[in-house]
């Protein structure tokens, strides 16, 4: 079974399926013994990881360092990859990117937009594509900020009919980012292929999070739909000022 068929059927049977992110060995591997079913190496790891304002500056090569760290840790959840901004220009840059991702390790690879001509060449080519629509975080620049899409009538009906192409194309999935939560789930109602929701409410078929917004990592940042289900921050820093003091104490 490929693993469109894989999501179309858990889609069928009303399973909810639940993504997170990871970018290194160890929480893969637990997010792998958690149960969970995709892991996304996605760009965030420019912010999460690296420290960067946003997602556009972080390249090829480190999504595959940080694949190859994920696929080492993961024995049988999907593992997906981001293709990073600027390496998917044209159908031939498209899919040298997503063979390079899909030889580290990656199960799928992701794009963000509607970009039907891409992700038949990469389906065309045997490579399974998450689409993303919505918010799209590699034009954040443009947008100057990240902000709800789908609340106008106009929009609302360029991502129906976006989603609609994406299926059309060869997609797997779709990923909605911070879409309005009625647009996300008449999109969910009238696609084949499984939504992966992202602050677009709960009537899509799945839904992603970084892995640290979850946990509560990174308490210098909290997009407002993220509710934590832990706060592994203050724990983390109270180890470190215990053995602070303790290797300071005579």
């Amino acid at each position: 079974m490929t693993l469109k068929e894989t999501l179309i059927l858990a889609k069928k049977s009303h399973r909810k399926l639940a993504w997170l992110t990871a970018y290194d060995y160890p929480s893969a591997r637990l997010l792998d013994e958690s149960g969970i079913d995709l892991i996304l190496v996605g760009d965030s790891l420019g912010m999460v990881v690296l420290g960067l304002n946003d997602t556009i500056d972080v390249t090829l090569e480190e999504i595959i360092h940080h694949l190859k760290a994920v696929r080492r840790g993961t024995k049988r959840a999907l593992v997906a990859a981001d293709l990073p901004y600027g390496t998917y220009k044209t159908p031939d840059q498209a899919l040298i990117s997503a063979r390079a991702l899909i030889t580290a390790g990656a199960d799928a690879v992701k794009l963000e937009g509607a970009l039907p001509g891409i992700i038949r060449t990469l389906a065309q080519a045997g490579i399974e594509v998450i689409g993303h629509l919505g918010m799209l975080p590699q034009q954040v620049r443009e947008e100057g900020g990240y902000h709800k899409k789908g609340k106008s009538d106009a929009e609302a009906e360029v991502l129906i009919k976006d989603a609609q192409t994406l299926q059309d194309a060869g997609c797997c999935a779709i990923v909605l980012e911070l879409v309005n939560a009625p647009i996300a789930e008449k999109i969910s109602r009238e696609l084949e292929i499984p939504t992966i929701g992202i602050g677009s409410g709960t009537g899509c078929d799945g839904q992603i999070l970084v892995t640290s917004d979850l946990m509560g990592l990174q308490p210098w940042f909290r997009p407002s739909f993220v509710k934590p289900k832990a706060d592994l921050a203050t724990p983390f820093q109270k180890a470190v000022r215990e053995y602070i003091q303790e290797t300071r104490t005579p």
